[in-house]
C-alpha cells in the first residue's frame, strides 16, 4: 500500500513536496502520494471497510476503474454501491457476465454490444437458434455461477491489428468490425475477466464477485445489427440489475403494478380505444375513449384562452420547399411522410412550427402585437419504425398541444416564467405533483452559430432563473434549433415520463425570414419559444391512464355515474333519476339489462366508472339513491335532488385562477 500523509486544512501548516500528488477527497481533506497511485491503494489507506466496498472511483467527476492509476493531483471519490453512480457500473458488468454466460452455454453464439439503459442493461447476440425462456432461466444461473468464481476484471490496451485478427479467429465477425470502425489514434481497450475477452472503454467493478446477484433477465427481442433494418436481425436480451436484493424486489413489485395498469389493456377494458395493423401507428377512439381526448382538449383550451394564446390551425401537407427553408429536411427527412402532386413533393408535417412562423409574417407586426401567444391543437405524423410502435405511447399520428410564443428577447424571462407556472398548474390539476425540470443544451447536430447557441442558452438560463426553477443539467440533449427546458413528471408508481418542454429558438426565424417592427422603427427578429405541456394528447393520455390506473378523476371520467337498479320494478325510477343527472350536466348510462346487482356492480367497476346510483323499491318510494364510489366499501344514501346537487359540484372542470 501506498504510504501516505494526510493533510491538515491549512497550507501553512504542512506544505506537500514538489513532486507529490496530492488526492482531494469528498469530506474536504487531502492526502499527498511520493508516486502515481491506484484508486484500490487510496480506498485502501482510507480504511479497510472502504477498501472492501470499493467498486470504482471518480477522477475529477470521471468514472474510472479502481485499478486506475492516478498519476496528478485530483479529486478522487470512492464508488461503492450505495453511490448512485454504482448503478450504470453494476448493470454494464451485468451486461458482461451475462455475455460470459451466454458463450459458455452456446458456444456458437457472436457477442456484439451490452450497454447498461435505465434500470438494466441489454446485449445483442448472433445466434442461429432463438433463445427460449428455459435458455434465459439457464444463463442467469450460469451468472450467479460466475459472480461465485469472482473472477478479476483486468483492462488491457492491445494494438489494433492483432485486436482485429484475435477477434476474426475466434469467430467474432462483429467485434472485429467495431474495432476496425474505431478512429486511428484511439486507444483499442479490451476488458479480461477471468479467461473471457470483450472490447469496452469501461469502467468495470475489480471482479465478477462485485456485482453480486440482484440481477434478473427480463425478455428477449429482435434487434437489427446498428439499429439499421438493411441489417442482419439480432437477438437482445434484456435484464435488470440493481445494488441489493430489496431495490430488485422493489422493481419488480413496480413491473407487475405497472402491468396492472397498462393502458392497452385498460383502454380495452374500459372501451376507450384500440390498434390494429391496418393503420399501424395510429388510434382507432371509441365513444368513450374520444369523449376523454375532447374533455382534456376542452380543459386545455380553457386553460390557453385564459393565459392569453390565440389559437389556430395550419395545413398538414406542405411543400417540400418549406422544410428545406426551415431545416426540417435535412434533419427529420427519413421520419416524413411524403406525397407527390403535379410534380411537387409534399410532406405530413411532422411539427407546427414552420407553419406558426407562416402565421406570424402574413401582415406587418409591431413590437406592440409582441408577446403573441400562437397554439394549435396540430395533427402531425411521424414515420416512427414499426417495431418501436406502443399503443398511445409511440405512434405515427398523433395530435399536439402546440404553441410557440414570438417575443422580443427582453421578454423571455416573463414569458418562461408565466409558461413554467402554467404547466405546473395544469399538471397539478391533472394529479401530477412530481415534476423535475431539465436543461438541455446544445447538441452535436445543430443549426444555427456558437454565438447564436450562447445567446439562447444565457437567455434560457436566466430565465430560469427568473423563474424560480432548480434545474438538473441534460447536455447536448437540446432540440436541433435551441436550448430547451424539459419536464418529467414521476407517475404513481414512480416511473418518470418527459412531457413538456419549453425551447429557446433564435435560428428558426432567421431562416424563415420572421421580422417585427421595433419601438425605434427598425426591423428585427423576434425570438421563438417553443412550447407544450403534454406532449401529444396520445400519449399524455396513455400516461394519465397508468398514472390514474384507469380511476380518472370525477370531472374527466368519460362515464360519470351509471344508474343500476336493483330489479325491473325499479326501471321506471331509475330512468327518472338518470333524466335528473344528465339533465345537470353529468356523464350517466342506464342500466336496465336483466342481471343481478351484484354483476353490474362488478362490471362497472372494472370500467372503472367512478360513481354507481343504485336504485330499488325501497328508493323508489322514498325519492332516494344509494351511491357507490369506485373503490369504496361503504354506500351513501342521499335523497335525489341532494345526489344531483352533490355530484355536480364533485365532477365540475377545474378551471383557471
Amino acid at each position: 500500500m501506498a504510504q501516505s500523509t494526510p493533510i491538515e486544512g491549512t497550507v501553512d501548516q504542512q506544505l506537500p513536496k514538489q513532486d507529490d500528488i496530492v488526492i482531494a477527497l469528498p469530506d474536504g481533506s487531502r492526502r499527498r502520494y511520493g508516486r502515481p497511485v491506484t484508486g484500490a491503494e487510496i480506498a485502501a489507506d482510507i480504511g479497510a471497510g472502504l477498501a472492501n466496498a470499493a467498486l470504482a472511483i471518480r477522477v475529477d467527476g470521471t468514472m474510472r476503474d479502481l485499478a486506475a492509476v492516478v498519476d496528478h493531483d485530483a479529486s478522487v471519490a470512492v464508488v461503492t454501491r450505495q453511490d448512485p453512480d454504482a448503478l450504470p457500473l453494476l448493470r454494464h458488468d451485468a451486461a458482461h457476465v451475462m455475455a460470459e454466460a451466454v458463450q459458455e452455454l452456446y458456444p456458437d453464439t457472436q457477442v456484439t454490444i451490452g450497454p447498461a439503459i435505465e434500470n438494466g442493461f441489454y446485449y445483442d447476440f448472433a445466434r442461429p437458434e432463438p433463445f427460449t425462456p428455459d435458455d434465459l432461466a439457464r444463463i442467469e444461473d450460469r451468472m450467479r455461477e460466475i459472480v461465485d468464481r469472482d473472477e478479476a476484471i483486468v483492462r488491457e490496451v492491445w494494438e489494433r491489428e492483432v485486436a482485429i485478427d484475435h477477434f476474426k479467429n475466434i469467430g467474432e465477425h462483429y467485434k472485429a468490425q467495431i474495432i476496425a470502425d474505431i478512429p486511428e489514434g484511439e486507444p483499442i481497450s479490451i476488458y479480461r475477466q477471468g479467461q473471457w475477452l470483450d472490447l469496452c472503454t469501461g469502467p468495470h467493478l475489480p471482479s465478477t464477485g462485485k456485482l453480486g446477484k440482484a440481477f434478473k433477465l427480463m425478455k428477449v427481442a429482435g434487434a437489427y445489427w446498428r439499429g439499421d433494418s438493411r441489417n442482419e436481425m439480432l437477438q437482445r436480451i434484456y435484464g435488470t440489475a440493481w445494488a441489493d436484493a430489496k431495490q430488485l424486489k422493489a422493481y419488480l413489485r413496480m413491473l407487475e403494478e405497472a402491468e396492472r395498469r397498462d393502458h392497452r389493456r385498460l383502454g380495452r377494458e374500459m372501451g376507450l380505444f384500440h390498434v390494429q395493423e391496418e393503420a399501424a401507428g395510429s388510434v382507432f377512439w371509441h365513444p368513450k375513449g374520444w369523449t376523454l381526448y375532447r374533455l382534456l382538449q376542452s380543459y386545455m383550451r380553457t386553460r390557453l384562452e385564459h393565459a392569453g394564446y390565440v389559437e389556430v390551425n395550419t395545413p398538414q401537407l406542405v411543400d417540400r420547399s418549406l422544410w428545406e427553408r426551415s431545416g426540417h429536411w435535412e434533419k427529420f427527412r427519413e421520419h416524413m411522410f411524403t406525397a407527390e402532386a403535379e410534380e411537387k413533393m409534399l410532406a405530413l408535417k411532422p411539427m407546427n412550427c414552420p407553419g406558426h412562423v407562416q402565421i406570424f409574417r402574413h401582415g406587418v407586426k409591431s413590437y406592440r402585437d409582441l408577446p403573441l401567444r400562437m397554439a394549435e391543437f396540430g395533427a402531425c405524423h411521424r414515420n416512427e419504425p414499426s417495431g418501436a410502435l406502443h399503443g398511445l405511447m409511440r405512434v405515427r399520428a398523433f395530435v399536439q398541444d402546440d404553441a410557440h410564443i414570438f417575443c422580443t428577447e427582453d421578454q423571455v424571462s416573463s414569458e418562461t416564467a408565466a409558461f413554467c407556472a402554467l404547466l405546473q398548474s395544469v399538471y397539478r390539476d391533472l394529479g401530477f405533483a412530481d415534476v423535475v425540470v431539465k436543461f438541455a443544451d446544445r447538441p452535436d447536430k445543430r443549426a444555427g452559430t456558437d454565438e447564436t447557441w450562447d445567446r439562447a442558452e444565457k437567455a434560457l438560463t436566466e430565465a430560469t432563473a427568473a423563474a424560480g426553477l432548480t434545474t438538473i443539467p441534460n447536455p447536448g440533449e437540446g432540440a436541433f434549433y435551441g436550448p430547451k427546458l424539459e419536464f418529467v413528471l414521476r407517475d404513481a408508481i414512480g416511473r418518470d415520463w418527459q412531457l413538456g418542454t419549453l425551447q429557446v429558438d433564435f435560428v428558426l426565424p432567421e431562416r424563415l425570414d420572421a421580422v417585427y417592427v421595433g419601438e425605434d422603427g427598425q426591423r428585427h427578429r423576434p425570438v421563438m419559444l417553443h412550447r407544450a405541456i403534454l406532449g401529444s394528447f396520445e400519449r399524455f393520455i396513455g400516461v394519465l391512464i397508468e398514472h390514474h390506473a384507469g380511476r380518472f378523476p370525477l370531472w374527466l371520467a368519460p362515464v360519470q355515474v351509471v344508474v343500476a337498479p336493483i330489479t325491473n320494478d325499479a326501471d321506471a325510477y331509475a330512468r327518472e333519476v338518470h333524466a335528473a343527472l344528465s339533465g345537470a350536466g353529468l356523464r350517466v348510462e342506464l342500466d336496465l339489462r336483466n342481471e343481478k346487482i351484484n354483476y353490474k356492480v362488478r362490471e362497472h367497476s372494472l370500467a372503472k366508472v367512478p360513481v354507481i346510483a343504485v336504485v330499488g323499491a325501497k328508493e323508489a318510494a322514498a325519492g332516494t339513491v344509494a351511491l357507490r364510489c369506485l373503490g369504496g366499501a361503504q354506500q351513501e344514501i342521499l335523497a335525489l335532488e341532494q345526489a344531483v346537487a352533490t355530484l355536480k359540484a364533485q365532477s365540475a372542470a377545474p378551471q383557471p385562477g
